[in-house]
């Protein structure tokens, strides 16, 4: 991988952080036309579109970082990238003052794909904990993680369109589908045309924070591992946090939450696609602890999450609910400790 100068690193960052900013609100509004014309809900439009499209920034750092051989960074950035996104939740809710998000945005759509993400971070979790089990030098849970995922997806389209239960209806409850009409005069092809743009710029920004992420590491002597799990991460995480708040002010709650959650799931397939990428053996075997501890820091934040949807408290500390209060908490006393520890194995 290219190392550039310092300076050109830095303004390759501020480049690339600005396309996301201007690009996310743009594709937020476009996902929530989709959700409509599709029939698909907000939910899955969420994890699919919005998820998958948002997450290519991510994806494409980890990648590109495990084809250098740069082990640390792509585990780091898929994984560290998961967490501060179950965190931007917290502050998106900050944005919704009739009632708390996690209680407006309940569905069952919603907290499936939390259920999902869940089960995908701990087959992660589990390949660390066995690195030496390699089959053409890629981890078999590897393959098994996107074979849950195809059947996890076709599943939660299949709770969207005929679910078995549905969280207690109040006022402040947001319909899943619920919209403020499609009033958007582009046809459908053009939508999907933009919505293919956005991806490539987003695409784009995301090879150019990864070469940026190498050099500062070069140049700084500071760990690829932890510039993965604070630096990149967060950047390349940019497009949720936009799209998110976005989708909230407009209304479109259940689309905001299966954005954030439905692209962490997606997200658990950059661990996977790494290790294919890596060719000098199973990634899970090249990296320490730091890699295992930002697997459990997500998989503990998710569940916080999934406890405030059953919960579904209307008001909270701040105008938020406790668990968004607990998943800031979390997440900052967990980049604190990797900022810390070791990453021996």
């Amino acid at each position: 991988m290219p190392t550039i100068d310092l300076w050109i690193a830095v303004l390759v960052v501020v480049i690339a952080a600005t396309g996301i900013l201007i690009v996310g609100p743009r594709l937020a509004g476009i996902a929530e036309t989709l959700a409509e014309r599709t029939g698909l809900g907000q939910a899955v439009t969420g994890a699919l579109l919005l998820g998958l499209t948002t997450s290519l920034p991510g994806s494409v750092t980890s990648v590109t970082a495990a084809i250098g051989g740069h082990a640390e960074l792509a585990l780091a950035n898929g994984l560290g990238g998961i967490a501060v996104q179950t965190a931007f939740l917290a502050i998106a809710d900050l944005f919704h003052r009739k009632a708390n998000l996690e209680h407006a945005s309940a569905s069952p759509s919603n907290m499936f794909q939390l259920t999902l993400l869940m089960l995908l971070l701990g087959l992660t979790l589990s390949a660390f904990a066995t690195p030496g089990y390699v089959l053409f030098g890629v981890h078999p849970v590897s393959i098994l993680l996107f074979i849950v995922y195809i059947f996890g997806m076709r599943i939660a389209r299949q709770v969207h369109t005929a679910p078995m239960w549905k969280p207690e209806h109040t006022p402040e409850t947001a319909e899943e589908d619920e919209t403020s009409g499609d009033r958007d005069t582009r046809t459908t092809a053009r939508l999907w045309l933009l919505a293919i743009i956005y991806g490539a710029i987003l695409t784009a920004c995301g090879i150019g924070l990864t070469i940026a992420a190498t050099s500062i590491s070069s140049h700084t002597g500071i760990s690829e591992s932890f510039i993965g799990a604070i630096g990149t991460s967060t950047l390349t995480s940019l497009p949720e946090l936009v799209t998110a708040v976005a989708a909230v002010r407009r209304g479109a709650l259940a689309l905001a939450v299966g954005d954030i959650v439905g692209g962490n799931s997606f997200d658990t397939l950059f661990a996977a696609v790494s290790d294919i990428a890596y060719r000098d053996g199973s990634i899970f075997a090249a990296v320490g602890n730091r890699e295992m501890f930002l697997t459990v820091l997500p998989l503990i934040m998710s569940a916080v999450l999934l406890m405030g949807m059953l919960r579904r408290e209307k008001r909270g500390p701040a105008g938020i609910g406790v668990e968004s209060i607990v998943l800031l908490v979390l997440y900052l006393a967990g980049m604190t400790v990797v900022a810390f520890m070791g990453n021996g194995s």
